[in-house]
């Protein structure tokens, strides 16, 4: 869907006092800075707050406004939250929360958690955030995938949870940075099919990185295996997009691998909630985090194989 700064708000929407379309964005690294980006490109008026600075210039130079506090944000109608996790978003939200308890937002305003988060923290959050604006406020959680490559492009996939009615309000925002967006329940339910999500990820990217060692420990070219696998059951979206890093050894970031051994962690405590077995995720979060410990955690997801090559 696209915003022209001279359409009018998306309907169910009343944004005051700073104007129509104004969006509070507040975190902006490898996943954010490209998705505050596209809500410009696509005429929303984007409000930004970034720990350090040279993100907040660039976005500013593609026509944000900039604040130094988060708090400053109070009267965006859709504040958007991109930092690394639930603990990262509370604290940083705190001094806003206490501007709402001392002066209510209006009603309607939405929270909009899209890190990848713990599901049973997130509704945590959502009654914090509920009693904190006088019930004015609601928090959908709306947790991405597609990478920064999905960022970059606007394709991302964004999987919601919340009630219908703020899902409505928040839709034409999303929309505005992914090409698939879908409601999937009530707060939570985002966050855990991004952990499903990345079960499926996280799990294929190391049994990715296992075939390459295999492969080439054996006298074989990772890229033509590759390329083979990439034709028949095996190909998938993480050989086409994880696959050449993995073959390359290429472990320049785009997102740390470190996140994958947290986000598997909300799995294993979602499957625990819900009395699944989880065999893949258990065996791969154990990978992670050996991963972690050999120091490569901050290295780009393809490092599993190096993880990987160094147990032999």
């Amino acid at each position: 869907m696209t915003q022209t700064p001279s359409s009018r708000p998306p309907s169910g929407i009343s944004y005051s006092p700073s104007g129509p379309q104004a969006l509070g964005f507040v975190g902006l690294g490898h996943m954010g800075a490209p998705m505050a980006a596209n809500l410009l490109r696509a005429g929303w008026a984007v409000t930004v707050w970034n720990r350090s600075a040279r993100s907040v210039n660039d976005l500013a130079k593609q026509g944000a406004k900039a604040v130094a506090r988060v708090a400053e944000l109070r009267d965006h109608n859709v504040i958007i939250f991109m930092l690394p996790d639930l603990d990262f978003i509370a604290e940083a939200a705190e001094p806003l929360l206490d501007s709402w308890r001392a002066e209510p937002p209006a009603p309607g305003s939405a929270v909009v958690v899209m890190s990848s988060v713990s599901p049973q923290a997130v509704k945590a959050f959502g009654e914090t955030v509920a009693q904190a604006s006088s019930g004015n406020a609601s928090v959908v959680d709306a947790p991405v995938s597609g990478g920064t490559v999905g960022a970059r492009n606007g394709t991302l996939a964004i999987m919601a949870g919340g009630a219908a009615a703020d899902f409505a309000r928040v839709r034409p925002v999303l929309e505005s940075m992914g090409s698939t967006v879908r409601l999937l329940g009530g707060l939570g339910s985002g966050s855990l099919a991004k952990a499903c999500n990345q079960l499926l990820v996280g799990t294929a990217a190391a049994a990715l990185a296992e075939a390459a060692e295999l492969a080439e420990r054996s006298g074989m070219d990772v890229d033509a295996l590759f390329e083979v696998l990439s034709g028949g059951l095996a190909g998938s979206a993480v050989m086409q997009i994880v696959g050449p890093r993995i073959a390359a050894k290429d472990y320049t970031p785009t997102g740390p691998a470190k996140f994958m051994h947290k986000d598997l962690g909300f799995v294993l405590d979602s499957a625990q909630a819900a009395g699944s077995a989880v065999p893949m995720a258990s065996a791969a979060r154990a990978l992670y985090g050996t991963l972690k410990e050999q120091g490569l955690g901050d290295l780009d997801l393809a490092v599993v194989r190096e993880s990987i090559a160094r147990l032999a």
